[in-house]
């Protein structure tokens, strides 16, 4: 084949077999995911998929839990450290840290700070997901030696609470604060659901039921609180409001970055995606045995069928619970 017969997705597979045969990329180090690749070579995602599979494929690349894709090596001789890798606790263990290559990153070390690891991790998670981020990666983004982040933050975990107070430190509420519950509870919805587009990795930071004791979120939950305060609500109940509505945005929210994922992984888009899966849907709808879900669908033109869109689920949801609450509120037994 000519050069300009060969498939994108074979060029660019033979510029990162290069950088993995020339040192460049060694085991253990994360190779270009889908994103990455169709941004750099401006492909499609599904060529950018075809990319690693093929490195796959040859051997020369593997996927690791929780990290990645990253380049093969020998079996348990992946370079990459687990993240619970700890700081040096010694003036020994400091000397060994700088004898191999701590100080190689002098100038730019100096220069870290806590807040530029927040930010940079944040830019990681932002593009790619929380599974994207490792401690290591951040200091490679950044310049400086490997074990230069623990300098500032203790662990990933650590870093993944830095970086949500940080998000939630975005959230903006309006400057004259409506005096009405309702309108005082809607800000702060949409105030969060902002957050949450803005951050789709946020939605996925911990279970609803273990709380982190961050002050932005704490501001947060200060806001809504005070909607309630003064309406006869026991105490449980405003808290368990307050935890409805955040549920609530969290749980929309998840699906945010399942799409991101879900196109990386498959190399689809939504509409794509739905195109695909066009010819099961038709045969469902035709069988005969779910009759409303047929003419609910049947409904819309063909031209002009529905989208999902979850900014109006969103808005759906919260009008919704918050009538249902202002029937609660003008109920008789508001503690319950």
């Amino acid at each position: 084949m000519t050069g300009k017969s060969v498939p994108p997705y074979l060029r660019i597979a033979a510029e990162l077999r290069e950088r993995i045969a020339g040192g460049e990329l060694a085991p253990g180090d994360r190779v270009p995911s889908t994103r990455q690749i169709a941004q750099e070579w401006n492909v499609a995602l599904a060529t950018a998929t075809k990319v690693l599979t093929t490195l796959r494929q040859e051997g020369l690349v593997r996927a690791r839990p929780r990290v990645g894709t990253v380049v093969a090596g020998a079996e348990g001789d992946d370079r990459a450290a687990p993240e619970s890798e700890p700081k040096p606790a010694s003036a020994a263990a400091s000397a060994a840290f700088a004898e191999a290559g701590g100080s190689a990153a002098g100038a730019a070390d100096h220069e870290l700070t806590r807040d530029r690891i927040v930010r940079a991790a944040i830019a990681v998670a932002d593009s790619e997901g929380l599974s994207a981020l490792s401690m290591r990666g951040i200091a490679g983004r950044l310049g400086v030696a490997a074990m230069s982040p623990y300098r500032y933050v203790n662990s990933k975990d650590d870093l993944v609470c830095l970086m949500a107070d940080a998000a939630f430190a975005e959230l903006s509420y309006p400057a004259d604060a409506p005096a009405d519950w309702r309108r005082r509870l809607e800000a702060g919805a949409r105030a969060l659901w902002a957050v949450h587009r803005a951050h789709p990795w946020l939605a996925h930071i911990g279970p609803l039921t273990r709380p982190m004791a961050l002050p932005h979120l704490i501001a947060y939950s200060e806001w809504m609180l005070t909607a309630l305060r003064g309406l006869g609500l026991a105490p449980a109940m405003m808290l368990d409001v307050n935890v409805l509505l955040y549920s609530y945005v969290q749980g929309t929210a998840v699906h945010l970055e399942r799409e991101k994922q879900a196109a990386g992984d498959s190399g689809l888009s939504g509409e794509q995606w739905m195109d695909a899966q066009a010819a099961a849907f038709d045969a469902l709808t035709t069988s005969g045995r779910y009759p409303v879900f047929a003419e609910v669908t049947g409904s819309f033109d063909a031209g002009n069928g529905y989208d999902l869109r979850l900014d109006e689920v969103f808005e759906l949801g919260l009008t919704s619970m918050l009538d249902g609450l202002a029937l609660r509120i003008g109920g008789a037994d508001p503690g319950r």
